[in-house]
């Protein structure tokens, strides 16, 4: 089974090269024996229930869920590691410093208020008077005990070592962080027992002496002051337990252990995973969750079945009388259920990293970019149906990855997706473009290469005149300044009317290019078949044309010359029109979930090429936008669209969003479309992708198009300072001197103000290569602000 990458084993191969081994002389060894079996192995999982228990968080757009972890949010307040350490080392010097002066007496008067609330008899006369009774040392002890608390704790604030803890103890990883408080733990045990800490003589000096003396049994009391070092070990490992999770870790290291450890009643029940199918025995459909989960256990299913059965399964969960149907095909195909008409349950190769759970394709990551917002810094990036409804504009120089790294992946997910009955894809590229084998589409059109299988249709499936003409319009004279496209499309209904009237079909390439020119011979023949026929309206719909013919603003020349491009030798078979023809609509894209690859001629015939995809686009625009069922998310995905987007297109492109379709624009630069366009063109696209290497006039066009924001900007500037006294100007003089500079102060202005998201200088010199600047719209109106994406990673 080809995976996805995202829970595949890493560093396989499979076929590795096997180095050539000496064989020694004598009789062969004997075959090593198998290992004895572990005392206690647990079933490894399948990696698609591994895939299928994986966290999916919610996140914002663009953001890959398949195991994500939001990262921490910024805290204004947070001390650099640098100030925390230093501020930490500093407080504990001070407090060390403040302790030996106290225990060496050094501080007069400490013992004043140990003295006010202890007898008096207790003490020799004067403020400086030491202890005169046992009971008085006992209490400078505990006294001493109680100052070295407050002076930890208070030096301990004072050099925030809570925080100190928590960011470089309790913030690492297992088992390092265990190990950083049990050296902690260390070093407090040995300075306790060393009694540089006053811990254990104080414990001792509060403990009751009849205790100590175990009631004049020597054994007793050995037993009573052991019992007391215990727990003054105990007490004193215990917050550094808690700082280290030592619990956790042994319980891991239990979970980890050879031998099972012991059941309790709780384990007899686990909570069900995904991989149990829990949503069908909810519902009752426990035979047809076991037959799933059966054939899951037995890596019989992949990630396309899970999302096809649980596709089916959302369909006839919402009606009851469709539920014994489905548990009929469970039972009877298991994971094969309602596989994809072609019998595919998965692609040949892939190259990206899928999510089908999600329908996400994860195409890089964010960087930890300045203009990249903290919350996707670090973060996958992924494209799903959500933003590609709204369409996307990629512009990036030959080289810059924009098929490799862009349209292929998206390609991938889409064929995926069809697979599991939930879109369809149309690709169109050059002949040779690395999209995938042909095994991987259920349609593969070669215009040009008579191995093709399949002809594409010129008229997009439809039997209207004026539909078809409109079509035609579009990919013969769209690009043209000098031709109006509405005019054409009368020209063209006014021909194709009265033939398809007249033969029942419409005309192949030879026949089109024969009305359009005007051939005296063949709208004879067209016009005598009418009268034949009876077809009086499309008689005076020919008779329109015939008169309109040769004048200025006549169409037909420049629509002839056009088809002309068809017209070849080598796409004479290609475009046939007969029984015997096997032309593929767009049409059928819009209701079934077929995977189609387009190669066009761009080598040989690059003007046809383009001619053709601009057909393309328009009959996909049109019949996206006019389909009433749109369950099925179908994308068009144009590797190169220069010279393919006109006006009309531009607006299908904006109405497609509504319409469950998108699709994916590659240009090598924003010129590559008509100037008339581009501000029509980046508005109608939601989704806008600038790679490394674009220049700075298309900089200029994404720059307008992803606006401004407000910015908090920091000027300093630096005043030379005037002393007055003497003093203080040999001082300076003095400074100035030694460090060569003038004595100076520092005015710092915070204001806000307006700029750039991305600047058209930033967008052509400063994106690194195999990077691309994304910016993100989905369907329901969500914005994501342009980021910095690493395409590599």
């Amino acid at each position: 089974m080809d995976t996805d990458g995202s829970y595949d084993a890493r560093g396989t191969r499979a076929h590795p090269v096997p180095h050539a081994v000496p064989r020694p002389a004598g009789p062969p060894p004997p075959p090593p024996k198998a290992p004895p079996l572990p005392a206690y192995a647990p079933a490894p999982r399948p990696p698609v229930a591994e895939w299928l228990d994986a966290p999916r968080r919610p996140a914002p757009p663009g953001v890959f869920r398949h195991g994500h972890v939001p990262p921490p949010e910024p805290d204004p307040d947070r001390v650099p590691d640098r100030a925390l350490l230093s501020g930490a080392v500093i407080s504990l010097l001070s407090g060390m410093l403040l302790w030996t002066l106290l225990w060496n007496g050094y501080i007069p008067y400490w013992r004043v208020p140990m003295k006010l609330v202890t007898p008096t008899e207790w003490w020799h006369a004067g403020a400086m008077g030491g202890p005169a009774t046992m009971d008085a040392v006992e209490a400078t002890i505990v006294y001493r005990a109680v100052l070295a608390a407050l002076l930890i704790y208070g030096f301990g604030r004072l050099g925030n070592w809570p925080e100190l803890l928590s960011r470089f103890v309790s913030g690492r990883p297992q088992p390092s962080r265990a190990a950083a408080a049990a050296l902690l733990a260390g070093i407090v045990q040995l300075l306790a027992w060393k009694g540089t800490l006053p811990v254990v003589e104080p414990v001792l000096v509060l403990t009751p002496e009849t205790w100590l003396q175990g009631g004049g049994d020597p054994y007793m009391a050995a037993l009573v002051v052991y019992v007391l070092y215990a727990l003054i070990a105990l007490a004193l490992l215990w917050p550094f337990a808690r700082l280290g999770d030592w619990t956790a870790l042994v319980r891991r290291r239990r979970a980890h252990s050879p031998h099972p450890p012991a059941r309790t009643p709780a384990d007899a029940a686990p909570a069900l995973s995904p991989a149990d199918w829990p949503e069908l025995r909810a519902a009752g459909q426990r035979e047809a969750a076991d037959r799933l989960s059966a054939d899951l256990a037995a890596g019989r299913m992949n990630d396309v079945d899970c999302v096809r059965v649980r596709h089916a399964w959302a369909s006839a969960g919402t009606d009851p009388t469709r539920l014994a149907a489905f548990r009929d095909t469970v039972l009877r195909h298991g994971a094969a259920a309602w596989a994809h008409p072609s019998g595919d349950r998965d692609l040949p190769a892939r190259t990206a990293t899928h999510d089908l759970l999600t329908a996400q394709v994860r195409i890089g990551r964010g960087t930890h970019h300045d203009r990249t917002p903290h919350a996707r810094r670090g973060c996958g990036v992924a494209l799903d149906p959500a933003v590609l409804g709204t369409s996307l504009l990629a512009v990036g120089p030959p080289g810059a990855g924009k098929t490799r790294r862009l349209v292929r992946p998206v390609v991938e997910t889409l064929a995926l997706q069809a697979l599991a009955g939930q879109g369809s894809v149309v690709a169109v590229c050059a002949a040779g473009t690395p999209l995938g084998p042909d095994e991987a589409y259920d349609v593969v059109i070669k215009p040009g290469d008579g191995t093709s299988v399949h002809d594409l249709d010129l008229y997009g499936g439809t039997t209207d005149p004026d539909e078809a003409a409109a079509f035609l319009a579009e990919g013969l004279v769209g690009d043209l300044a000098t031709v109006d496209t509405r005019r054409a499309a009368t020209a063209l209904a006014q021909l194709l009317g009265p033939y398809h009237a007249a033969h029942g079909r419409f005309p192949a390439v030879p026949e089109l290019y024969e009305l359009l020119s005007g051939t005296p011979a063949v709208l004879a023949a067209l016009r005598q078949k009418l009268d034949e026929g009876g077809h009086e309206a499309m008689r005076r719909e020919l008779e329109a044309r015939l008169r309109q013919g040769g004048s200025a603003s006549d169409p037909c020349p420049a629509l002839a010359d056009r088809i002309a491009l068809l017209d070849r030798p080598a796409f004479a078979d290609f475009f046939a029109i007969g029984a015997d023809a096997r032309p593929f609509s767009l049409r059928s894209v819009q209701h079934h979930p077929l995977r189609v690859r387009i190669d066009l001629p761009e080598r040989g015939h690059g003007e046809a090429s383009r001619l053709l995809a601009r057909l393309i686009l328009a009959q996909f625009t049109a019949m996206a936008t006019a389909r009433a069922d749109r369950s099925l998310f179908t994308c068009l995905v144009l590797d190169d669209a220069t010279s393919t987007l006109t006006a009309e297109t531009v607006r299908g492109i904006q109405r497609l969003r509504s319409a469950g379709a998108g699709v994916v624009l590659g240009l090598r630069t924003v010129d590559d479309v008509a100037e008339n366009l581009h501000i029509a063109l980046l508005s109608a696209v939601g989704c806008h992708m600038a790679f490394a290497g674009v220049t700075t006039w298309d900089g200029r066009r994404f720059a307008e198009a992803w606006g401004t924001e407000w910015v908090e900007t920091r000027e300093v500037a630096q005043h030379a300072v005037f002393a007055d006294q003497p003093l203080t100007r040999a001082v300076h003089a003095l400074r100035k001197l030694v460090t060569g500079q003038a004595v100076t102060r520092d005015a710092v202005t915070v204001r806000k103000v307006e700029r750039e998201r991305w600047s058209a200088s930033e967008l052509a010199h400063q994106v690194p290569a195999g990077h691309a600047v994304l910016s993100l719209t989905t369907v329901h109106g969500e914005h994501v602000p342009p980021l910095l994406v690493d395409l590599r990673d």
